[in-house]
């Protein structure tokens, strides 16, 4: 099978589709070849995988050719088997007949020795010429169809379609359609299942001396080839990945490792990953195998074809970088016997064709979020690996000083190895111009200079010295010079890391910036043996490398980009860039951050330094927030050099401050004083917009160490604050502010302390005594230290620092904040409290007492504001007293001065008392009562319109006490400046005298009703009653005509507090007449009582406050409403409920409702005629019923005893079920007058509506 391997490939690159051959049995290929090849590709089509599961392909490929053609019958018969992928899948045999006879001795015949092969998938189409106007030749046409598909067509097979050339059939076309799919399909499972067959007959004999990979390889290929052509990718690319593996195990073997490996062809430096074609099969076989080098890359390169055939281009990219990186490491086991630098070469060039191909065919289509992610993060992976070894290779020709030395650049060249060549590149002959001009360039860059005098130690960009390695790697080298490669001789500016001056050694910094005598000047090399017998030095070792590079790289583009520094640079910042953005569209942000700082180092040098600034604070908001300090000490000054420049004073001053703010062993003591130097320099020019600056990281403070500061309300005080200055030297502030910030309240006031001196901070710690104002009660932790540099305005947060707690270097952090001072009340300063807590008389004056207690606190010139709520009023009239109270101050255990206890007992043995004007609601408490305890009483009335009610003594319902709760709300004013608060609101209790309650104690024959009333005291003080009379309602009258006033012998009853009295009246029944209402008639009776009332204003209710003076007894007057209710035993009126006309009531049906109304007695008629009008009205439920006729109205009934009339109301039902009728009520007579027939409420049964034929739907 070997030597079809040309032949293959040739068959391989020259079909892309599957053939459908074409019997032309009638000639009619010609007049019929447009119209079918007008419906390929075909549309749809169903086609089994190679595990036998459908799989619907759309817009499949296919060629029609005729048998004839020279394509397919130059294929020798042997070859049938190998590359039976390239033959036809179904065959059409197009005929014509249009007489039976004819088909049946000639046609038939002929078609039973074409269809004779069972290997091929072939069907029959009919064409008819015939007419559609021709009936006859239709009929023909038809009978011989008919006959032929009853010779060729069978149950399970239908093998013949007609098609009308004339007409315009479209089943004809989806009929074809079908039956080439399924020869297809046929054709596709057999040679699947020959090739499967075939490959595991040779799978078995793996181990074998005569087995042949490259047989295996082309038998696994066809297949795989044969499922690309259909349309079935997964199929084949799984093909491919097992001829992967197989390869892999098969080059692993002990005999395949001695072959030759490849690479050494021109243009093998180029990867072909997504080549198939680039370079012929042939050409990199060997024997029966294939050299990996080029196999391997071919292999990827099918892979990824198919990959991008099934839109996965982000599988390419996770595969791509997967196969580089081991590829890469492949490349280094074969270092030796390669071209110089071509593993450098063929990694940047696959990343650079995997990036191109990839990136053109991602539309961000339909893929997660994830996918996407990780495919921009290969992508940036790619632009990363091809960067660091483009400035591998640029370090190796000389343009190592246009690479930055940065952390990001040296972590990743300091990994990275030198080329490891056999043996390292000669010096070819006459170079020394080429040599003289690079060490002119080595001694004429100097060193960038760096900012603020700072001295740091150069990075190292390479793992080891070049010039070690590139001697170590000469053919010969002399035992005596190998002193030559020590360090010391590393002081040209090659970038290396021990080249480079020591941070904190300046000796060392000017003996490397001249360079020694023996490489002052060129060498003449034409001597062959000088070159051998001495070290290469770095100028030569770059000459060399850049002659061998051109002879190894053929990519002109790549060359073209080293070839010049310009170019260089030009492509660094392109693959730099790329790979930055491709991070950052991968929220890979610390890749992409980093990277944009060597963007940023390439602005820099080339002067754009607003682009420079924008990318470097990108980076230092990064090396911040990730803690890592050496790094951001390293590209900090460059963002503050640009900021500089830019004029960007702001900017500047928050990078210089964040220069100081870093730990001291990242900077000299002579570096953090320039930086303190450009501050101050700021702060006292004049800046065109001053901002305030934030210092927190430079200038902390805290409290002091212990207990926070505890004043009382009211109190001042002096505050000590510590700062530490992160400044190395003395620096004045022209003010200084401290804010407080109170704590565990509902609005979190703030409250500024301002320091009026001149402050000078030392470097460390400091102390600070701040005089502090009296606050608010609460708990104050430090808030914002602001202050003034010069014109600079500034601000500080708190925040943590490292060193031991007595350093000066601490800086405190506590969590939660701690407390710097409390303001709080250690005890209460005052309290008022009512002096009476019994209840008090409502609609009366009485004295209200409140107790004013100072707590050990003077209350000299204080101011009492006094505000009544609704219903209580303070008569203007009267004067407000205040006197000394009989309770005594008790000492409490901060009392020491025992003057004032002294002073409170004389006091209260002379008895003060005063009296005092209400002036705008407030009054001024008097000298004397600044440290005793007093009483103010205040003249108050408590107003209560409504008219006490009394009950019933069976069922007793009592007032409420909420209904006679009054409030009085309190606040005081004092302390020296006034500034102490107290507040208070005060309940007190008013009430009636009296809570009167009946009942019916007796009942005559005669009619005569003996009613108990019970008069109960509800006050704390006695009472005394003078008169009671009964004024009696509508229907009442006492029993002999009197006023109702009991007997005068009984009076004057006194009643003790608490306690009750009861008084009987005898009363009778009077007629009424029901149909008549009107305003003059008493609705209630009023029990009128005439009492007096002796008590004390320290206990409760007492005698109500007078303007007379001449100490007369007042006569109070109470009143009470009592409700008789006539008895139910004698009514005027009987409504009865009539049953209805009808058994049963159904839903919807019209029904009568019938009420009879019946007088029980006779009434005097109020009219001429002797009929009174009675008013009726109807109350249903609006869901059951819906009433028909008028609901209110008037109806005649005559005065007379027995008269009766019925009410008739027309009502619909609604619902059906057990229902309670409508109610004929009578709104003008009371309830006690009507007799009610059933007494209470009643059900009915309502059925449901009968069925409508009108409903019914007919069947």
């Amino acid at each position: 099978m070997t030597n079809y391997l040309a032949q293959f490939q040739a068959i391989k690159n020259a079909s892309d589709r599957i053939v459908v051959a074409v019997e032309d049995v009638s000639e009619l290929w010609p007049i019929v070849k447009e119209k079918f090849e007008e419906k390929l590709p075909f549309k749809k089509a169903s086609l089994n995988n190679k595990t036998r599961n459908p799989v619907y392909i759309e817009n499949l490929p296919a060629e029609f050719i005729l048998t004839t053609d020279a394509r397919l019958r130059s294929r020798v018969p042997q070859e049938l088997s190998l590359f039976w992928f390239r033959e036809p899948y179904a065959t059409i045999i197009l005929v014509s007949c249009e007489d039976l006879d004819e088909f049946k001795t000639i046609l038939k015949p002929r078609l039973k020795l074409i269809v004779q092969n069972d290997e091929r998938e072939w069907f029959i189409v009919f064409v008819s010429k015939a007419l559609p106007d021709n009936d006859q030749a239709t009929k023909l046409a038809k009978k011989v169809y008919s006959r032929l598909e009853v010779d060729f067509s069978t149950k399970k097979r239908e093998r013949c379609c007609k098609f009308d050339l004339h007409g315009n059939d479209s089943s004809f076309w989806e009929d074809l359609e079908s039956k080439i799919v399924e020869s297809i399909r046929n054709t596709l499972d057999r040679r699947v299942q020959f090739y499967e067959e075939e490959v595991r007959k040779l799978t078995e004999q793996r181990f074998m001396p005569v087995w042949s990979f490259s047989n295996f390889f082309i038998l696994k290929e066809s297949l795989a080839f044969m499922f690309e052509m259909v349309h079935l990718y997964e199929d084949a690319l799984r093909e491919y990945d097992e001829l992967e593996l197989c390869y892999l195990e098969t080059v692993n073997t002990s005999p395949i490792k001695q072959r030759e490996f490849g690479g050494f062809d021109h243009g093998d430096d180029q990867a072909m990953l997504l080549k198939p074609d680039h370079k012929p099969l042939t050409q990199f076989i060997q024997n029966d195998s294939f050299r990996e080098f080029e196999f391997r890359q071919y292999l990827f390169a099918c892979q990824s074809k198919l990959l991008f055939k099934l839109s996965r281009p982000a599988e390419v990219s996770t595969r791509g970088y997967s196969f580089i990186i081991n590829y890469s490491k492949l490349l280094a086991s074969h270092e030796n016997d390669l071209p110089f630098c071509l593993r450098e070469i063929w990694v940047i060039t696959a990343c650079l064709a995997i990036i191109k191909y990839t990136t053109f065919h991602y539309d961000g289509g339909l893929v997660t979020a994830e996918v996407e992610k990780e495919f921009y993060r290969l992508q940036g992976d790619f632009f990363s690996l091809s960067r660091v070894k483009f400035m591998r290779l640029a370090y190796l020709i000389g343009h190592g000083a246009e690479i930055d030395k940065s952390p990001v650049n040296s972590a990743e060249l300091s990994m990275l190895p030198w080329p490891r060549p056999a043996v390292w590149p000669l010096v070819p002959p006459d170079v020394s111009s080429e040599i003289f001009e690079k060490e002119k360039i080595m001694l004429q860059s100097n060193p960038t200079a760096e900012h603020f005098g700072i001295q740091r130690k150069a990075l190292p960009l390479e793992p080891s010295s070049l010039l070690r390695e590139a001697n170590r790697r000469r053919a010969s080298l002399s035992t005596p010079n190998l002193s030559d490669l020590s360090d010391g001789r590393q002081n040209l500016k090659d970038g290396s890391g021990v080249g480079g001056s020591s941070r904190f050694s300046p000796q060392n910094k000017e003996r490397s910036s001249s360079m020694p005598r023996t490489y002052s000047s060129p060498m003449n090399i034409e001597s062959s043996h000088v070159v051998l017998d001495r070290p290469m030095r770095l100028s030569e070792i770059q000459v060399a490398s850049e002659h061998a590079l051109k002879k190894t790289l053929s990519d002109p583009d790549l060359w073209t980009s080293l070839s010049s520094k310009q170019n260089f640079e030009k492509k660094y910042m392109e693959l730099t860039k790329g790979a930055a953005d491709n991070y950052h569209r991968s929220w890979w942000k610390r890749h992409a951050v980093a990277l944009d700082g060597e963007i940023a180092a390439v602005y820099f040098r080339h002067g754009d330094f607003d682009l420079a600034a924008n990318s470097y604070e990108k980076v230092c908001a990064l090396y911040a927030g990730e803690g890592w300090h050496d790094l951001l000490a390293d590209v900090l000054p460059y963002l503050a050099e640009c900021q500089k420049i830019l004029n960007d004073e702001a900017g500047y001053l928050s990078s210089c401050v964040r220069l100081l703010s870093m730990d001291d062993g990242l900077f000299l003591t002579k570096e953090r004083q320039t930086f303190q130097s450009e501050v101050v320099r700021l702060a006292h020019s004049e800046m065109k917009n001053p901002v305030p600056l934030d210092v927190s990281s430079l200038i902390t403070f805290s409290g002091t160490h212990g207990p926070p500061l505890e004043l009382c309300d009211g109190d001042s005080g002096t505050l000590s604050v510590t700062v530490w200055s992160g400044f190395p030297d003395d620096i004045i502030l022209e003010s200084l502010n401290l804010t407080l910030t109170v704590t565990f309240t509902a609005d979190e006031g703030i409250n500024a302390i301002k320091c009026s001196n001149v402050t000078i901070l030392k470097p460390g710690r400091n102390t600070i005594i701040l005089d502090l104002p009296p606050q608010q009660p609460g708990s104050y932790v430090l808030g914002v230290l602001t202050g003034q540099i010069g014109h600079l305005r500034f601000r500080s947060h708190s925040f943590s620092k490292g060193g031991p707690p007595d350093s000066d270097d601490f800086m405190s952090y506590e969590k939660p904040v701690k407390p710097v001072l409390k303001v709080f009340k250690p005890r209460p300063l005052v309290d008022i409290s009512a002096a009476v807590s019994s209840a008090l008389l409502m609609n009366e004056v009485q004295w209200v007492g409140m107790v004013v207690k100072p707590i050990n606190y003077s209350l000299r010139g204080s101011i009492l504001h006094i505000d009544t709520g609704p219903e209580l009023d303070i008569k203007n009239s009267q004067m407000i007293e205040i006197e000394n109270s009989s309770v005594f101050v008790q000492d409490s255990p901060n009392l020491v001065d025992t003057e004032i206890t002294r002073n409170d007992a004389n006091l209260e043995s002379c008895g003060n008392h005063k009296r005092l004007v209400l002036e705008n609601g407030k009054i001024e408490l008097p000298d004397w009562a600044s440290n005793v305890t007093t009483i103010v009483w205040l003249p108050v009335c408590a107003t209560d319109k409504k008219l006490s009610r009394g009950t019933s003594a069976a069922c007793p319902q009592r007032q409420s006490v909420l209904d006679g709760m009054r409030i009085v709300a309190l606040k005081l004013e004092f302390g020296a400046s006034r500034n102490q608060k107290f507040e208070r609101t005060v309940a007190v209790h008013f009430t009636d005298p009296f809570h009167i309650s009946t009942r019916i104690t007796d009942r005559g024959n005669d009619g005569a009703l003996l009613l108990q009333v019970i008069l109960h005291s509800q006050v704390k003080a006695t009472l005394t009653i003078y008169d009671v009379w009964l004024d009696l309602q509508e229907g009442f009258e006492h029993i002999h005509k009197d006023s109702g006033r009991p007997s005068s012998s009984f009076f004057p009853l006194v009643i003790s507090p608490s306690s009750r009295a009861s008084i009987l009246f005898s009363i009778c029944l009077t007629n009424m007449v029901p149909g008549v209402v009107s305003d003059a008639l008493q609705s209630d009776s009023i029990l009128n009582i005439k009492y007096g009332i002796s008590g004390e204003r320290t206990t409760g209710a007492h005698e109500p406050v007078s303007e007379s003076s001449d100490g007369s007894k007042v006569e109070l007057h109470f009143k009470s409403a009592i409700f008789l209710q006539r008895p139910v035993l004698d009514p005027c009126l009987a409504v009865g409920f009539l049953p209805f006309p009808s058994d049963c009531l159904r839903v919807g049906q019209l029904v009568r409702m019938e009420w009879r109304v019946e007088r029980l007695k006779e009434t005097e008629s109020l009219s001429s005629t002797g009929n009174d009008e009675v008013l009726y009205e109807v109350d249903a439920s609006s869901e059951n019923w819906m009433i028909a006729g008028r609901k209110r109205g008037h109806v005649s009934l005559c005065s007379k005893r027995g008269s009766r009339i019925v009410v008739t109301v027309t009502c619909i039902p609604l619902v059906s079920g057990y229902v309670h009728p409508p109610h004929l009520g009578l709104p003008d007579v009371g309830k006690a007058n009507i007799r009610c027939n059933p007494p209470g409420p009643h059900l009915v049964c309502v059925l449901p509506p009968m069925l409508s034929s009108s409903y019914c739907v007919p069947i």
